[in-house]
C-alpha cells in the first residue's frame, strides 16, 4: 500500500470553532495506555469540516448541545500501533485496509450540554464490548435517546456510524487517500 505523506488541505477543529477538545490518543488516557500523538490537535478534510459544522449548529439549536472531540485525523503509523495494541476489526480497522480516520474523514465523539457536562451514552469512549454498540437495547432508555439524538444528526448531515462504536461518525465518497503525515505542535 502507497501511503501519502503531504498534508491534504486539512482543517484544524478547534475551541475558537466551538468544540470541545479531549484528544485522548495525545494522552495516556486510552485503551493503548501510551500517548500515541506528540500534541494533541484535530484534523480533518475540509468537507468533512464543512458538514461537521452544520451538525454542531443543528445539535446547538435543538438541544444546546456541543460537540467534543476524541479523535480526528490519525496518521497511518498510529493505526498500526492501535492495531498491535487490540487487533480486533470489531473496534480498530486493519492498518492493511486502513481508517477512516487515516483519511481525515472520521472522528470520535460525543455530546455535551451547556454547561461541558458530557451527556450520558452508557460507556466510556473506546469501551471495546457489546454495551458501547451503536444499537445496544440493553442500556438504559435515556441513553438509547441519547444515542439517537447523536446518530440522528449526524445522519442527517451526510455521517455513517458503525454499529460497534456509539462514537464513531465518516464521511465517504470523498476520495481522500490514506495518509501518514504528522502534524508540528505549537
Amino acid at each position: 500500500m502507497e501511503l501519502s505523506t503531504i498534508p491534504y488541505p486539512w482543517v484544524e477543529l478547534n475551541a475558537e470553532m466551538g468544540y470541545i477538545l479531549d484528544l485522548r490518543y495525545a494522552t495516556t488516557d486510552n485503551f493503548t495506555g501510551q500517548s500515541q500523538y506528540t500534541c494533541g490537535r484535530c484534523f480533518v478534510t475540509a468537507a468533512f469540516a464543512e458538514k461537521l459544522e452544520l451538525a454542531q449548529h443543528e445539535l446547538a439549536k435543538q438541544y444546546d448541545y456541543r460537540i467534543k472531540l476524541f479523535d480526528c485525523y490519525r496518521p497511518h503509523s498510529v493505526q498500526k500501533a492501535l492495531w498491535d495494541a487490540y487487533p480486533s476489526e470489531i473496534y480498530v480497522a486493519h492498518p492493511d485496509k486502513g481508517s477512516m480516520h487515516n483519511r481525515g474523514v472520521a472522528i470520535d465523539m460525543t455530546l455535551v450540554d451547556k454547561d461541558n457536562v458530557e451527556i450520558d451514552m452508557g460507556t466510556d469512549y473506546d469501551h471495546f464490548g457489546p454495551e458501547a454498540h451503536r444499537d445496544n437495547l440493553d442500556v438504559s432508555l435515556s441513553v438509547q435517546a441519547n444515542r439517537k439524538i447523536l446518530r440522528a444528526a449526524m445522519e442527517r448531515n451526510g455521517f455513517r456510524s458503525i454499529t460497534s462504536e456509539w462514537w464513531h461518525y465518516s464521511l465517504s465518497g470523498t476520495g481522500a487517500p490514506i495518509n501518514d503525515w504528522q502534524w508540528p505542535c505549537e
